[in-house]
């Protein structure tokens, strides 16, 4: 019986990256004793028959949490901001969970592991979107002298969701957490806390980036115990480029001693004359190499 569990969802769309993902996960030979996990939110029947062979499980995401008709719109892929707060209720057998977003993919195993060490003893394994390069981490409209309003993420979210401004100004210069990738154990209270707080910012707020803001209200405001995993354990592209290390094959950190990245994270896409990478995998962009060339590459997964 696998105790361990990697858990992502799709809908149609967004298929060929689910696809992707999967694939880069089962090349590695240590996946043989970690299960793969599928929520549907909308894919077809023939993409859950091609699935069929290479994971454990697909189930149905539901809406956990009642949201109004006027706010989902058709849009079930929307469920994911809920039914991943919710994964023991889905997938019941497992011990430790790990949710990887469906645009990202496994670049290096050593991430995989950290992960499932991160969430021992109850924790709440996951990486700030915060590190080397980063030259800015929150936004601020300056009126006048030192007059400011304060554009954070986490500010600006809390606020909408009518989040009091107590908590909301706990929120507004903490470093954003991003919940693409994260890891807990079945019987963790983080679960608990994380539902909570969703429940609170689905109220007001929209649907998109409800479970995020509520998770950065589960480690920023309720003190959930949080093991912080290094930035090379959900590289998000649109941060921050990699740079590719032509020796070993393989993205790297852009700065120094340039650590292999374990997950490439797509979020919020990669775009180049009004397309995005996620959804038109011919599109390359310019990388720079550890020798200081430049390629044309996809950051997609290729497993050639």
């Amino acid at each position: 019986m696998k105790k361990n569990v990697i858990v992502s969802l799709a809908d149609a769309n967004y298929f060929p990256l689910l696809e992707e993902l999967i694939n880069s996960i089962r090349r590695f030979k240590e996946s043989e004793s970690i299960a793969i996990c599928i929520l549907d939110a909308g894919l077809t029947q023939e993409q859950k028959d091609k699935l069929n062979n290479k994971v454990d499980e697909i189930k149905s995401a539901e809406w956990d949490i009642e949201v109004p008709n006027n706010k989902i719109k058709g849009k079930d892929w929307l469920k994911s901001q809920v039914s991943r707060a919710f994964l023991p209720k889905y997938f019941p057998s497992y011990e430790k969970y790990l949710w990887i977003d469906c645009d990202a993919w496994v670049n290096d195993w050593a991430c995989i592991e950290l992960y499932f060490k991160a969430c021992e003893n109850g924790k709440l394994g996951i990486t700030q979107t915060i590190g080397p390069g980063y030259k800015i981490t929150s936004k601020v409209n300056w009126l006048v002298g030192k007059l400011a309003i304060i554009k954070s993420q986490n500010f600006k979210h809390a606020v909408k969701s009518k989040i009091s401004y107590d908590k909301a100004r706990k929120l507004a210069f903490a470093p954003h957490i991003n919940i693409g990738v994260f890891s807990l154990e079945k019987n963790s209270q983080a679960w608990k806390s994380w539902q909570n707080n969703l429940e609170q910012t689905l109220k007001a707020g929209n649907i998109f980036g409800s479970e995020g803001l509520a998770i950065n209200m589960s480690v920023y405001i309720d003190n959930l115990e949080t093991e912080f995993l290094p930035l090379n354990c959900n590289w998000i592209t649109s941060n921050l480029l990699p740079k590719y290390d032509e020796n070993n094959n393989t993205f790297v950190e852009p700065y120094l001693p340039n650590y292999k990245i374990g997950i490439i994270h797509l979020a919020a896409g990669i775009w180049k004359n009004g397309k995005d990478m996620r959804v038109d995998k011919s599109i390359e962009i310019e990388i720079e190499t550890l020798t200081n060339k430049k390629l044309s590459k996809s950051l997609r997964f290729n497993n050639n």
